[in-house]
């Protein structure tokens, strides 16, 4: 089988690099890719965003799947410009994106589909924002009602700072604080049937102890030794089929990745954001994890097939991923410096340790990977339990070299004591 992943993040480093170990995968390709993704996948310089670019090459490499990774080209429309040249595409409609392209629009299917989640506003003016930020009080959840590539929610007790945000958002949704540790739970669907992947949780907050601002995530681990085992099935029952029975009864049926954001309160579970594709840096422990090969379940979903799907299978592994940003993240990163030490950690810790590329490029001669943007790498790691996977990691972290790098240092530090204690 020819697969064809569109994006170039750390989320498509680990999609390719679970496809590039798939027996039934012939030939792999990705569109634009980075440095690390063109270890394992013949990179092709398209834009990602452009529909029919995107289906023109899928045609000229007689693609059997293309996967689309990123949320704006889903919003935008590519995998329906997929699936319209006959190609079967993993990735919703832009109709069915919607769920995370709009918050507002997620809202309204929750209500329908009596999901449980956080009570909100939907403001357009300054006087509706002010209402709202009333309304709710101290501590204040200001979402920009689009895409903000991770980084258009605010969380702060600071009204002055809530306003600001919520002005310059334009439309906004304003919602009561959901207090409790979050989980990120994966879906594969293929409109109908829907085959829930393993928990994980991640870490938004820039530094450590989740202090400073909001980021597209730090790092990830799983399993979660804390949660119900009940869970998976509670938000299968709750969240995950009500939402694809409702879009489906819209017209609009969701097919692809559906992730649920969720907050574990102490009303119970409590939806805080859908995306419409793998989220990152979950991802890369979720697939780490993942014994199943990736391609056929994919390829089942776009194929509506997904019913005579087997059971997945799982390693009892747990896996770890700490991200290492730039300098300056998530402000203005800088960017072109050198990335040495990646050769260790092949060297010294596969397959137990590797380095997944985000923001990489490389040098002009193609000889040295340069930082291309604000996340750099995703250095994920497995082990008998999250401690062993944890200390991997972190030994693979410190044998990474860049300039003004910051990463987190307490990624799964908690859960790995509590996993201990147990």
């Amino acid at each position: 089988m020819k697969v064809l992943v569109i994006g170039g993040g750390a989320r498509e480093h680990a999609l390719c690099r679970s496809l590039s170990l798939d027996p039934d995968v012939t030939a792999l390709h990705c569109a634009p890719g980075n440095a690390g993704i063109a270890e394992v996948a013949e990179l092709h310089p398209v834009d990602a965003m452009d529909g029919a670019a995107v289906a023109r090459l899928a045609t000229e490499l007689e693609a059997r799947l293309v996967v689309v990774g990123p949320e704006a080209p889903l919003v935008a429309g590519v995998a329906d410009a997929v699936r319209d040249a006959g190609i079967a595409c993993f990735g919703p409609s832009a109709e069915a994106a919607r769920l995370e392209g709009s918050k507002a629009f997620a809202k309204d299917v929750m209500a329908a589909a009596s999901v449980p989640t956080g009570r909100s506003y939907v403001c357009t003016t300054p006087e509706e924002i002010d209402k709202a930020l009333d309304a709710f009080g101290a501590p204040f959840v200001v979402k920009d009602d689009g895409l903000a590539a991770g980084k258009g929610v605010v969380v702060t007790d600071d009204l002055a700072a809530a306003r600001e945000h919520a002005l310059a958002c334009g439309r906004v949704v304003i919602e009561e604080f959901l207090d409790g540790p979050e989980v990120s739970l994966f879906a594969i669907t293929d409109g109908r049937t829907v085959l829930p992947l393993r928990p994980a949780q991640d870490f938004k907050r820039a530094l450590d102890g989740d202090a400073g601002p909001n980021t597209g995530g730090m790092g990830a681990y799983s399993p979660l030794p804390w949660a119900d085992p009940k869970l998976v099935d509670e938000v299968m029952e709750t969240v995950l089929q009500p939402t694809v029975d409702e879009l489906r009864r819209r017209g609009t049926p969701f097919s692809g990745l559906l992730y649920a954001g969720l907050a574990i309160t102490g009303r119970g579970v409590r939806v805080i954001e859908f995306n419409a594709r793998f989220g990152d840096p979950e991802t890369q422990v979720v697939l780490a994890r993942l014994r199943t090969p990736l391609a056929g379940v994919l390829l089942a979903a776009a194929e509506g097939r997904l019913a005579d799907q087997p059971s997945l299978v799982w390693h009892d592994d747990a896996a770890v991923t700490v991200v290492v940003a730039s300098h300056n993240y998530p402000g203005t990163p800088r960017t072109g410096d050198p990335i040495e030490g990646l050769a260790d950690v092949v060297a010294q810790d596969a397959p137990d340790a590797y380095v997944l590329h985000a923001g990489t490029r490389l040098a002009d001669d193609g000889s040295t990977v340069l930082s291309a943007g604000g996340r750099v790498l995703s250095v994920t790691a497995t082990g008998k339990d999250l401690a062993q996977a944890r200390e991997r990691a972190y030994a693979a972290v410190d044998r990474i070299r860049l300039d003004g790098s910051q990463h987190r240092t307490d990624i799964a530090r908690k859960a790995a004591e509590a996993e201990a204690e147990a």
